[in-house]
């Protein structure tokens, strides 16, 4: 798998196969969850909504937003609520405001119960619409001279200058004196008219008086994350984390798949591939060992990132693979044809089908037959990770066997290197493959006859140089 596309047929092998341990996972990740929802309060969460009559544009009101959660509003709800054992520094992180459309400022307040939570949305609103005030009429009264009221006086003031002056022109009797009050009474005109629309435009005037929109509504509801979205969150985060590590795992294991890989690191030919069938709940290979059990406990005994087995031919067309081996074997080597036949250990595909391969081998064929002189195959298993094969003694070599992709390359190495310190040639490599066998089968299956085959030879076990 580690240079193919992730498919979502590898994902689903991977839930068929490893759901035992993602079911694991996903409960250790639900308690963990529930953990955290016991150690975390429940939070509550309360809003009041702040009317800003007038025209404001979007940036002043942003402005506002940022005035609602400032320190200065927070001290002041915090000194006027006086909670015991809750200072003000801690109600900054419990409060914030947003503008919303409609010049609607939202007010809201979080706390560990409702009632509190409502009690605090509350004051930081009132706080908001006093302090706003406030600053409103502290800008009025700091430049009173060049405020509307000091206009006022000064429009009076030429109003009056202007009636002055029209009661001192002449009444009429010239063309000169009817055009100055003409011109006088016009700017009398214009001068009510600015100061009407200075009137209707005055930013005070417009731009005060917030309203808060009534108290806020207790909640009735925890503010998320809620106990059941930690439990849930923590599910799916240590679920998808087995998932992850199952898919870099198998994207990081570089074990030999290819025929020519397997030669490559074993330093040998490939004579030819064979079947194993197994069923589909066929029981594991039998581990020792506390890890062994609790492997077999997480379901992890067994790869998943392998193809599902394809459906096996009849009974003769595997036997047909396993003489053609013994055929090449014979005409491979001189007599006396003797080999060790080396499988690492737990590999239950291996090591089935070096026992068949000996029984096919034990089957001497008719003295007129062309394949008379089939080697004589000894099994034995080795370590994987410290393997020791017998020394030379009879034999002309060793036959490897093993299941694709089972094994690592430097593990194959070791195999032919431990083959060559005992003094035998790697003649030939055999790669067993797992096929699913049919439901109904004759009475003495080549499997029996294997498992007879491999009792009846030597075995050697591996251990350390």
């Amino acid at each position: 798998m580690s240079d193919d596309t992730i498919r979502l047929v590898t994902i689903g092998r991977m839930f068929r196969r490893r759901r035992r341990i993602l079911a694991i996972l996903t409960l250790l990740g639900a308690l963990a969850g529930y953990g955290t929802s016991v150690l975390l309060p429940p939070r509550y969460t309360a809003t009041t909504s702040v009317l800003l009559p007038g025209q404001w544009e979007q940036r002043e009101l942003l402005t506002q937003a940022e005035i609602a959660s400032s320190s200065t509003v927070v001290d002041r709800a915090a000194a006027t609520l006086r909670w015991s054992g809750v200072s003000a520094s801690e109600l900054h992180g419990q409060v914030s405001a947003a503008a919303t459309d409609g010049n609607i400022i939202k007010v809201s307040g979080t706390a560990d119960s409702p009632e509190r939570a409502q009690r605090l949305s509350d004051q930081v609103a009132q706080q908001f619409v006093s302090f706003a005030a406030q600053i409103a009429g502290s800008s009025t009264e700091s430049d009173t001279s060049a405020g509307p009221e000091a206009l006022r006086q000064q429009v009076e003031q030429t109003n009056r200058s202007i009636s002055d002056l029209a009661g001192a022109a002449d009444p009429g009797r010239t063309v000169e004196s009817v055009q100055a009050r003409t011109e006088l009474e016009k700017l009398r005109t214009a001068l009510q008219d600015a100061m009407k629309k200075l009137d209707e435009a005055d930013p005070v005037t417009n731009k005060g008086g917030m309203v808060v929109m009534g108290p806020a509504a207790r909640p009735t509801g925890e503010a998320p994350p809620t106990r059941t979205q930690l439990i849930a969150a923590g599910a799916l985060l240590f679920l998808l984390a087995g998932v992850v590590g199952h898919l870099v795992a198998a994207r990081a294991n570089r074990r030999p798949r290819t025929e020519a890989e397997i030669a490559a690191a074993l330093g040998s030919a490939v004579l030819g591939t064979v079947d194993v069938p197994v069923e589909r709940h066929a029981p594991r290979t039998e581990g020792r060992g506390a890890r062994a059990r609790f492997r077999r406990l997480l379901g992890v005994d067994t790869r998943w990132d392998v193809p599902a087995a394809r459906t096996s031919g009849d009974e003769a067309g595997r036997r047909i693979r396993y003489r053609r081996v013994c055929a090449r074997l014979r005409d491979q080597l001189p007599p006396p044809r003797r080999l060790l036949v080396v499988v690492a250990d737990g590999d239950d595909i291996a090591r089935r089908a070096a026992a068949q391969l000996a029984a096919e081998a034990d089957r001497s064929p008719a003295p007129s037959s062309s394949s008379k002189g089939y080697p004589v195959l000894r099994v034995v298993e080795v370590s994987a990770s410290r393997p020791t094969v017998p020394d030379r003694g009879a034999e002309s070599g060793v036959l490897v066997v093993l299941s694709a992709g089972s094994r690592t390359a430097a593990e194959l190495a070791g195999i032919a290197e431990a083959c060559a310190d005992g003094g035998h040639d790697v003649v030939g490599v055999v790669v067993a493959g797992a096929v699913r066998a049919r439901p109904a089968r004759p009475a003495g299956t080549p499997e029996q006859d294997a498992t007879a085959a491999l009792a009846g030879h030597a075995h050697a076990s591996g251990g350390p140089v």
